[in-house]
């Protein structure tokens, strides 16, 4: 990590940038409607390298019609049988559309490999078939994006403990994020492969250095909307409509519904 890297960026710097950046991802999602492109941006990386929380950034103001969220499950039993990629298909945008792949068709690549979830076959397979499926992907007009979250092992280890003290992100955490730890070189490794095989000119690996989050979110953010040739589309033209009058309707007596308590009045 570089030396300016080492400086975290400062909340009050962060959040105006980020509201910045986040207008920036407005006036792309219009873009993407008006222009009927289909975007797909992977989000990869190890375990708590920060991915879901850039991902929240990047939808927070978006309209979810348009920009979607893929987090799979693991795979059904008849999935299991299908061609590897079938599943992540049907996932994939339609015109006008963006879709965020939080972890995907690389799940292969990394925990699969692994953990012994699929065959070393399998694995050597899947080397081969990405690159053809994502060159297939771009030829037919689609824009991929590709991220991969890079996070030092004190810092991986520090945001397990803080996720296993804290109540409301504990449910983040599985037997198997823990067990990450004593496999980091096996992770690196299979890293280390499978961006040798899919680093490719059509749809090359950016990584973001995510030990600051702040400075992560930013810079994956800006990256993207600096390398989409969007534009500000026009939005429709709208007025505010004036109230008709009344014709007669009267609300019915409150006592006839059943309302929340007022909760907020004790505090």
């Amino acid at each position: 990590m570089s030396d300016h890297e080492a400086v975290r960026v400062r909340r009050k710097v962060y959040e105006k940038e980020l509201l910045r950046l986040q207008t920036e991802l407005v006036k792309l999602q219009e873009w993407v409607r008006a222009e009927g492109t289909r975007l797909v941006v992977v989000f990869e990386g190890r375990d708590a390298a920060g991915k879901g929380g850039t991902i929240k950034r990047v939808t927070e103001h978006l309209n979810p019609r348009v920009a979607r969220i893929a987090a799979l499950p693991k795979p059904t039993e008849r999935e299991r049988t299908q061609w590897y990629f079938q599943r992540y298909v049907e996932h994939l945008p339609a015109a006008g559309e963006i879709v965020l792949f939080d972890r995907s068709w690389y799940n292969r690549a990394g925990v699969e490999h692994v953990m012994g979830f699929c065959t070393p076959e399998e694995h050597q397979l899947f080397l081969r078939q990405c690159p053809i499926f994502e060159r297939m992907l771009v030829e037919d007009g689609l824009l991929l994006r590709k991220y991969w979250f890079s996070v030092s092992d004190t810092e991986q280890q520090e945001r397990f403990r803080k996720r296993l003290e804290d109540p409301l992100r504990r449910w983040k955490l599985s037997p198997m994020d823990l067990d990450s730890i004593s496999r980091w070189e096996a992770y690196s490794r299979a890293k280390d492969e499978m961006m040798v095989h899919t680093d490719i000119i059509e749809a090359p690996w950016y990584v973001v250095e995510s030990d600051d989050k702040r400075r992560a979110r930013l810079n994956m953010i800006a990256h993207l909307l600096h390398s989409v040739p969007y534009h500000e589309a026009p939005p429709p033209v709208l007025e505010l409509p004036d109230r008709p009058p009344s014709t007669g309707y009267e609300r019915p007596p409150r006592d006839l519904r059943t309302y929340v308590p007022d909760h907020a009045a004790g505090l």
